[in-house]
């Protein structure tokens, strides 16, 4: 054992040990590298290990520690590899060993001493208790060169338990958990789901009927009686304003009857009801006009409710909390960024968004604390970008010369969106860095054959590519697409160079591929998430390219990632991203667009048909079949289901051959086949043997059937719009007129806005915006990404104004103090660390 391979195996456990803090040895892990590559070069280490090393540690400093994490597992792999005496897995460090840091042990600090005293008009203790040093430590921290946040101005207090609070016991705090509710801090943000602005008072004579309205008025008379047999009981008040009388009811609430006392002044708030012609309130809020009105008379905060909690107590709660706490913080946007942005202190904006005293004071507070959301995820997502671009990449030169002979080869001409993405690759490649590319382009638009000159340009270069798709299907079909194309000229790879890996892969020639990849004979492998398992290993990978990748999960796409060291990394996917969204959750990718079509697609007409019309689209696909063309019908569901009033794939198959298509051949495909089935059934389709496929969803992504010209939709008001132009992209893939008809569940539907607007438009960009507009970011996001669709709860994602002008600032600050170390900027990182919280960072 080389005595300087020794040293860095102590180096990166001690590291390790120490919750990868940079202070293994004095000065830093770059400290040392000087000295070490000269031991490592007099000790014999092969140049390619020592340049791997210095490679990873030279920008140790500048990472989070996530992502030193990540660079010391490769550093350790890599010595493995070379050097297997090291000895087992414990002695090294494992990518997913959380850091193991003094403060990330619980405090131990009793309730007494680290928690306020119970809120009173006074409440003498809590000034002392804010000077205390917070032992909190946030799980997504800042550069370890920042100071640690023992210098922050918001009260430590804030963390107490809620049986701080007057009136909230233990069994009363345990029902609060339920909603998420554990501290004062949770409490500060537990914004309301709506309002009701009961602020404009009306006299009773001018209420109509349906109103939501507050009424003041004097008690005339009140009454209690029992009723449904005695099960229930029903109070009775009549209030009047000099004006008009209005009847109130209450159920259930008998002591209510003793409480109302005649002529007592009263505010109630609700809607107004009619019964027997006249005016009636039912259940309303209410309070005496000598209180301050809470409840009522003001824009009231509704907010989430569990069982026996009722809006008015946990309103009082939340009053308690607010008027007491949000004036004691302290604001952690600096006021160059918030005067700029023309926002409202956060202590106002707290103030406000819980008992606003105005529609504007409350359009102001949602502004600020949705501006701090979308300003988080920026800060965030170019933190990502920074330490991804923080260490070296392989450098891989790709002559003009060669790049143009091989798409000369292509039996068709690259688009110029196309030949844009491959430019943009080939210089990600020679930059030096780590290619960290989103490749997003529409149905068609032509994303393989872009991934496939990447492919050449790695393979060319004696190195490997690992392309990872998230069904066996689509895996299948990039195999043979690829197999074409990379075998195709001079200087091309030889067949058994590029290999499918997948799970119903037989064991024998799974063992034959992982011993290709060992030893370096395989230059392509295209696979399912079989390809992360950890017996597969690769020689030498340098670029891994992840198909439809929000269909994968984080922890996923980072086990392909650590397969290769410092890899060049393209990730794809076929439904088009709309521009908010791009800037904001894919802000640390470098995205090319893909928005043309190659020559000869054509626009697949589009028609909603209701139900009673099914029959015109059988007539028109036995027409399209006796022309010699195929067609699909997608139904929502595998199998009928009582809860869900929806055709289904398997019974309706069975009905369409004995019944509708008995003279043509219809197959069968859905989630539920084994892998072996469903490649069956595609490659009779693909054959021609069906003339009709019946299928679940199965097919939304990838499948290639250019004969195929008709695509039918039942119960199509069941997806969402990016999954019907998914679908919808799967007929038109030749030359020959393609049609889509979507068929809803009943003929109510047929006016869904999402059919409608289907046939309007075949454009995936125009789509994603409508689609996003209507059912949120769900559909983008997937699984890359835990935090965006929980961390937002003030901001839309579709408010492009706002992301623009969060990303502007966020983007300032990050060039003037990405570490947030200025003395201005502390507050700053610690809400950043507060706002991402347990959240992983994900590079894709």
């Amino acid at each position: 054992m080389y005595p300087s391979i020794e040293k860095l195996q102590k180096y990166v456990r001690l590291e390790a040990k120490n919750g990868y803090d940079n202070k293994a040895i004095i000065g830093g892990l770059a400290s040392m590298l000087e000295t070490w590559e000269s031991e490592a070069r007099n000790d014999g280490v092969a140049e390619e290990v020592i340049q791997a090393v210095t490679g990873r540690l030279r920008d140790y400093e500048r990472l989070s520690p996530e992502s030193r994490k990540v660079t010391l597992f490769g550093i350790g792999n890599r010595l493995k590899r070379e050097y297997p005496e090291l000895g087992s897995e414990k002695e090294l460090p494992k990518a997913d060993a959380p850091p193991t840091q003094a403060e990330d042990k619980p405090s131990e600090q009793t309730q007494d001493e680290a928690a306020p005293a119970k809120i009173t008009e006074s409440a003498p203790q809590q000034e002392n208790v804010e000077k205390s040093t917070p032992t909190h430590r946030p799980a997504r921290p800042r550069s370890e060169s920042v100071p640690g946040a023992s210098t922050s101005k918001t009260p430590i207090a804030l963390n107490a338990k809620l049986t701080v609070l007057q009136g909230v016991g233990p069994r009363n705090a345990t029902t609060l958990e339920k909603l998420g509710l554990f501290t004062l801090r949770d409490m500060l943000y537990n914004f309301p789901r709506r309002y009701d602005d009961y602020s404009q008072l009306k006299p009773i004579k001018s209420l109509w009927y349906g109103e939501q309205v507050t009424v003041i008025g004097n008690v005339q008379s009140v009454t209690g009686r029992p009723i449904r047999g005695g099960k229930s009981h029903i109070t009775e008040a009549v209030i009047g304003d000099g004006t008009g009388a209005l009847r109130l009811s209450w159920f259930n609430q008998p002591w209510l009857t003793n409480r109302f006392k005649k002529g007592m002044s009263i505010s109630v708030s609700g809607k107004v009801d009619q019964y027997l012609g006249r005016l009636v309130m039912s259940s309303p809020d209410w309070e005496m006009i000598e209180t301050e009105n809470l409840h009522t008379n003001r824009i009231v905060p509704i907010y989430a409710l569990t069982a026996k909690i009722t809006q008015k107590w946990l309103r009082k709660q939340m009053m308690q909390v607010i008027s007491y706490w949000a004036p004691k913080i302290t604001d952690h946007l600096p006021d160059s960024v918030r005067l700029t942005a023309k926002l409202p202190r956060l202590d106002t904006a707290l103030e406000n968004v819980h008992f606003p005293k105005t529609q504007a004071h409350l359009k102001l507070a949602r502004e600020r604390l949705a501006f701090d959301e979308i300003f988080f995820l920026q800060m965030g997502v170019l933190r990502q970008k920074r330490d991804w671009q923080s260490v070296m990449g392989r450098i891989f030169d790709v002559p003009e010369e060669w790049l143009q002979a091989r798409k000369d080869i292509l039996p068709f001409t690259l688009t110029a969106s196309q030949d844009k993405a491959v430019s943009d690759i080939v210089m990600d490649f020679g930059s030096g860095r780590p290619m960290n590319r989103l490749l997003q382009g529409d149905v068609g638009s032509g994303k393989t054959v872009v991934a496939a000159m990447a492919t050449e340009v790695i393979a060319h270069a004696g190195a490997q590519t690992a392309i990872m798709a998230p069904t066996s299907i689509l895996a299948e079909q990039h195999y043979r697409g690829l197999s074409q194309m990379l075998t195709a000229g001079e200087d091309a790879l030889k067949e058994d160079e590029i290999r499918l890996l997948v799970g119903d892969t037989p064991e024998a020639r799974k063992q034959e591929i992982r011993e290709g990849l060992l030893d370096g004979s395989i230059k392509v492998i295209v696979g399912t998430h079989a390809l992360i398992e950890g017996n597969v290993t690769f020689a030498d990978l340098q670029l891994a390219i992840v198909d439809e990748q929000h269909r994968f999960g984080v922890d996923q796409r980072a086990a392909l990632r650590e397969k290769g060291e410092n890899l060049h990394l393209l990730v794809m996917t076929a439904t088009p991203i709309p521009r908010s969204l791009a800037l904001t959750v894919h802000g640390d990718l470098d995205i090319s667009v893909m928005d043309e079509m190659p020559a000869g697609r054509q626009e697949i007409d589009t028609h909603v048909l209701r139900p009673r019309e099914r029959e015109r689209a059988y007539t028109m696909i036995r027409a399209q079949v006796l022309d010699g063309k195929q067609a699909f019908i997608i139904y929502p569901l595998v199998e009928e289901s009582e809860k869900i009033e929806a055709r289904a794939a398997v019974e309706e198959h069975e009905s369409l051959q004995a019944e509708v298509f008995r003279k043509l051949n219809v197959g069968l495909l859905h989630g539920r086949m084994k892998a072996a089935e469903k490649e069956e059934a595609m490659e009779k389709f693909r054959a021609k043997e069906y003339d009709i496929l019946v299928a679940t969803t199965v097919v939304e992504v990838g499948v290639d059937i250019p004969n195929a010209t008709v695509m039918l939709i039942e119960g199509a008001d069941r997806f969402g719009l990016a999954q019907l132009h998914q679908l919808r992209g799967r007929v038109g893939r030749g030359l020959d007129k393609s049609y889509c008809l979507l068929i809803p569940t009943d003929n109510n539907d047929t006016e869904n806005e999402r059919l409608l607007a289907m046939a309007e438009s075949n454009d995936g960009f125009v789509l994603a915006e409508k689609d996003l507009q209507q059912r949120g970011p769900g559909e983008f996001l997937g699984t890359r990404q835990s935090g965006y669709s929980t961390g937002l709860r003030m901001a839309s994602i579709t408010d492009i104004d706002l992301i623009e002008k969060a990303r502007e600032r966020a983007q300032s600050i990050f060039v003037q103090d990405a570490n947030l170390e200025k003395e201005e900027h502390k507050l700053l990182g610690e809400a950043l660390d507060n706002f991402w919280g347990n959240t992983k960072g994900d590079i894709s």
